[in-house]
């Protein structure tokens, strides 16, 4: 370290290393701030693995100036970026990147004007922005960094920067009233707030142990070496039970792979890890609880598909990518035209680097974008800004609008009239979503008891009764079906089939013109999604 208010490359990256360290501490609290009960809380795992991407990619350089650093931390954010949060993240670290401009070493006048600037381009990059949220937080806390800049004392600006921040997420119920309905704060302000007071940690000398590097597994017995682009397995899975050790976890998950993401609450694990032995990782847990959602997926398989995809399909004039959860659903998207399927949806957004790929890998130069979750969409656009192709984002935020878009799809139009038409058909379904309630909590004048059956209508919380059934049946009652023609019913990965055929069965008795289709999804956390047309 060369003093308290200079630090060159190397001592950056430890810097944002220590900060993801003391994040990953609170992933699993900040992914329970769902402003609603529904068991798909992510926003502490997108910015972890916004921050890993970050951290893995400046630990590549030689030691260097703090200029290439933070320019690597802010290129390894963008394409690493997850979920909503992840790429507001990424724009943060771009705004401090440009803030230093070759410069050898990070000041106190540095990081308040890189973190204005990165508030600045965070606002920019989100269409439609709302106050209460990380935005909020970012932008405040940099005026506080700017308010006593002059002194350039790093230690004191980044203090003046963490206490802002503290106090900008706990404003942040009074300023949406969601968040104070459900009783919490903005997930993502908590996110940043932590990564910020890592930082000053790590300045300070206070206990934080760094983000662990990430290893390349040895090659278990039995499996040979397939060169360096190996990618091996893609594993993800959660544990339940009780007293759960999430430090052994991780520690064995470090050492048969790498990516390794371990979060959770003791009694709840979720795991993430890129291993060549999924078979070792599974079989390590299976003493210690109840695998759920478990999910392998070759890495090799995904990387030849999108490499034959892009060199030997045949050319098109134009392309989709489609996002989508749960085997079902994708083998619906493909069967109705998608050109390319990118794995993700609730609890594992796609990243910017994942969606450009898709996207090079589709057989045109022209490519449409379907998110199909609202918080892939800012992730998806910045794939297309960053992407050589003629690429749009038609913003689906389900995967019944995706399907309605897609099905609208005509490739004797151009991308523009496509883009239009696709628009408004996505306009014209609508989307019932079907879970369970984690906690207990009032919302809109609707009491949720956990436990109970709550249903969603266009993203918005709606309904809440004792049995999957009864909430379906009320909130499908409560839309005008007169005008509407076709309900798909799509059942999820722990939904068995004579569950939703006896949903249909009834849906049809209280509506007997409607058509009624069962078709399986395999999406987790959901046990129905409804599109009604």
């Amino acid at each position: 370290m060369q003093s308290s208010n200079s630090y060159d490359g190397r001592e950056v990256v430890q810097m944002f290393g220590s900060a993801a360290a003391w994040l990953e501490r609170d992933a699993a609290e900040i992914n329970s701030l769902n402003v609603f009960p529904v068991p798909d809380g992510d926003t502490g795992t997108n910015m972890l693995l916004t921050m890993r991407a970050a951290v893995d990619e400046a630990r590549r350089l030689p030691d260097g100036s703090a200029s290439a650093a933070a320019r690597a931390l802010a290129h390894g954010a963008l394409m690493g970026a997850r979920g909503n949060s992840g790429v507001i993240l990424s724009q943060i670290m771009r705004g401090l990147a440009s803030s230093l401009d070759e410069q050898q070493s990070l000041e106190g006048r540095n990081l308040a004007v890189g973190l204005t600037q990165g508030a600045s381009l965070a606002y920019e990059a989100v269409s439609h922005p709302v106050e209460g949220t990380i935005l909020t937080v970012i932008r405040e806390a940099s005026a506080a960094a700017q308010g006593v800049s002059a002194t350039n004392d790093l230690e004191a600006i980044l203090e003046a920067t963490v206490n802002e921040a503290r106090a900008s997420v706990a404003r942040t119920p009074q300023l949406l009233s969601v968040l104070q309905e459900a009783g919490v704060v903005d997930a993502g302000g908590l996110g940043l707030f932590r990564i910020l007071e890592g930082l000053l940690r790590y300045m300070r000398g206070q206990a934080v142990e760094e983000l662990a590097p990430t290893v390349s597994a040895p090659l278990p017995v039995g499996v040979e070496a397939v060169g360096e682009h190996s990618f091996g397995y893609c594993t993800e899975f959660m544990v339940e039970g009780k007293d759960v050790s999430i430090s052994r976890i991780r520690e064995r998950m470090e050492e048969i792979g790498e990516s390794v993401l371990v979060v959770g609450d003791g009694r709840s694990i979720r795991v993430h890890v890129h291993t060549h032995d999924p078979g070792a990782a599974l079989s390590y847990v299976t003493s210690m609880g109840r695998l759920r959602q478990v999910k392998v997926q070759n890495m090799d398989d995904q990387h030849e598909e999108f490499i034959a995809a892009g060199r030997y399909a045949a050319p098109l004039a134009l392309a989709t990518v489609v996002v989508a959860c749960g085997e079902g659903m994708k083998e619906v998207f493909t069967s109705v035209g998608a050109t390319v399927i990118v794995s993700g949806g609730d609890t594992m957004n796609p990243s910017t680097e994942d969606l450009l790929r898709a996207v090079a890998s589709a057989p045109s130069e022209q490519v449409i974008v379907l998110p199909n979750n609202a918080n892939v969409l800012l992730a998806a656009e910045q794939a297309c800004r960053l992407s050589a192709k003629r690429c749009e984002v038609v913003p689906t935020e389900s995967m019944p609008q995706g399907m309605a878009a897609l099905l609208a799809f005509n490739f004797d139009a151009d991308i523009d009239e496509n883009v239009a038409q696709m628009r408004g058909a996505m306009g014209a379904v609508r989307t019932v979503e079907v879970t369970t309630a984690v906690r207990s909590v009032g919302f809109h004048d609707l009491p949720v008891k956990v436990g109970q059956a709550i249903a969603f209508l266009d993203g918005e919380l709606v309904a809440a009764a004792d049995t999957l059934s009864e909430v379906t049946l009320k909130v499908l009652g409560g839309i005008d079906l007169g005008e509407s023609e076709i309900v798909t019913i799509y059942y999820g990965a722990d939904t068995t089939s004579a569950d939703a055929g006896e949903l249909a069965a009834a849906l049809k008795e209280m509506s007997p013109h409607l058509e009624v289709e069962v078709v399986f999804g395999g999406q987790p956390h959901y046990q129905f999604i409804i599109s009604v047309e």
